[in-house]
């Protein structure tokens, strides 16, 4: 009998001593608490909060959830693993705090990382603005402290790491004027590339001022060239990375013995940590680079004659300013189509004709093809009118097909076209031989036109038949001396039959009307 009383006290031990009452089991065992229990098994968080410890939780009951804004904790329920485990973890704090423990003015870091401010007043503990309402309900692994309200982590914003950095004044007067303080308080992520009052100090004198009085420009620009749409931690850099900023440019990324660059600025200090993305500061100010409509025209490679012609007028310059400008950009292939021999004239004469041709490409504002309407009028920079014509889904300009459309510049727009527009020029005169065997008759035309060789030899031409513009609008080949053309489907205008054998090319000009 003795033995098995001593067997029964042995095991009674055993199971008390085994037994465990964590700080989770406070929380499942109270009739004031079915909300946070919900929450703490939702963030898959009981696991933890059931281990070794020690944990002191501050337990809002279900009458503190009910009264945050209607939605929120539903909303909270359907994030578990992300905003609902912030939230919880900052009611955690990875020790054992009893209500002794605690002074008014105490702060204690959470679990979440972000510290809870303890308030005592005549005898009323406060954890930041909710009221310890139960104290020290011990277990195994801590302690629980009911309070009355729910404990929202404060929310750190790239923004609040810049406006609270005594090296960053410039940059928080540059955000406010820019009017991105809010844009950069959001959501993100952003990762934030920050130039201290220092790199704005090495800038040109007056810059920042000029800067300054232009915010929702350039400084806009500027700002949004500093900032990437995403995390970028130092950890994740590599050299010759290249990054698109919110700007739409790219940024380089350069490592080199141990030390980042961002383009030419040094990163400083790294990997400052936002609940919204990274700040990383830097040395110098970040200038995005500027794509002008020359530089499109240069870089591309169906423009090598534009970009001659342009260069050889001393327009390249120009067309490098502020702008804006509208481009249309004939290709290579519309300056081929031109008669035999404009090209050479028109280069011939860089400052007359030639740069009268260029400028009759250019508007002196910024049209996209949003912008344009079927038979508007646009003066070009030479002064005399192009026409819009938009047939469905085509657009032209006068007769010259627009292929490419709206390519962004930052002094403007280019768009693309297929013939080279011209207004009437003495060098293009110059490539007609007017003493040609060709006839046209009547002179100017309707709608049916007689061509007329006075010395024509038995083979086959090839006629193409050109408007002013360059563009071939009709071909067709003949060995006849004399033959009647159906022109009534042209518009009225000037034109160009050419005729095309083995060893002969002729040109005569005529008007439709």
């Amino acid at each position: 009998m003795k033995k098995i009383v001593q067997l029964f006290l042995f095991l009674f031990c055993i199971g008390t001593i085994s037994a465990q009452n964590t700080v989770v089991d406070v929380i499942v065992n109270s009739p004031d608490h079915e909300t946070l229990e919900a929450a703490v098994i939702a963030a898959d968080l009981a696991g933890t909060l059931s281990g070794d410890g020690p944990f002191t939780v501050f337990a809002p009951t279900d009458a503190a959830f009910d009264a945050l804004p209607e939605g929120t904790v539903d909303a909270l329920l359907a994030d578990p693993i992300g905003e609902l485990t912030q939230i919880l973890l900052y009611h955690v704090i990875g020790a054992e705090v009893l209500s002794s423990d605690l002074m008014d003015g105490q702060m204690a870091t959470t679990i979440n990382g972000k510290d809870v401010t303890v308030t005592i007043d005549a005898g009323n503990v406060f954890i930041n603005d909710a009221q310890v309402t139960v104290a020290d309900i011990p277990a195994d692994n801590g302690v629980v402290h009911v309070i009355d309200a729910v404990l929202i982590p404060p929310t750190t914003t790239v923004v609040d790491i810049i406006v609270n950095s005594p090296d960053h004044e410039t940059l928080e007067a540059a955000v406010i004027a820019a009017d991105l303080a809010g844009t950069l308080s959001g959501d993100g992520p952003f990762t934030v590339f920050a130039p201290t009052d220092a790199a704005f100090d090495a800038l040109p004198e007056g810059t920042v001022d000029a800067l300054l009085a232009d915010p929702m420009g350039e400084l806009t620009q500027i700002l949004l060239y500093h900032v990437v749409g995403a995390e970028v931690l130092s950890s994740d850099l590599m050299d010759g990375q290249m990054a698109t900023t919110i700007n739409g440019k790219d940024v380089t990324v350069t490592i080199n013995a141990g030390n980042v660059f961002i383009n030419d600025a040094q990163v400083t200090v790294a990997d400052i940590p936002a609940d919204n993305g990274v700040v990383h500061v830097i040395d110098a100010v970040l200038i995005p680079p500027t794509t002008t409509v020359v530089d499109v025209i240069v870089n591309s490679p169906d423009h090598e004659t534009l970009e001659a012609a342009v260069i050889a007028a001393d327009l390249a310059g120009t067309l490098s300013g502020d702008g804006p400008f509208t481009v249309f950009a004939p290709t290579d292939a519309a300056f081929d189509a031109l008669p035999e021999g404009t090209v050479d004239a028109l280069l011939a004469d860089p400052m007359g004709d030639l740069t009268t041709v260029l400028l009759y490409h250019v508007l002196g504002t910024e049209v996209l093809s949003s912008d344009l309407t079927d038979g508007q009028m646009a003066t070009t920079l030479n002064g005399e009118n192009i026409t819009v014509l938009i047939d469905g889904d085509n657009v032209f300009i006068n007769d010259a097909q627009v292929t490419v459309a709206d390519i962004p510049t930052d002094n403007g727009v280019v768009h693309i076209i297929d013939a080279v527009l011209i207004p009437n020029l003495s060098s293009v005169e110059d490539v007609i031989n007017t003493q040609t065997s060709i006839n046209i008759a009547p002179n100017p035309v309707s709608d049916v036109m007689t061509v007329i060789f006075s010395d024509f030899e038995l083979s086959e031409h090839t006629f193409l038949l050109h408007n002013a513009q360059g563009k071939i609008v009709k071909t067709w080949k003949s060995n006849r001396a004399e033959q009647t053309i159906d022109i009534s489907g042209m518009t009225s205008g000037t034109y160009y039959l050419s005729s095309v054998s083995e060893d002969k090319r002729e040109i005569k000009k005529f008007i439709k009307y």
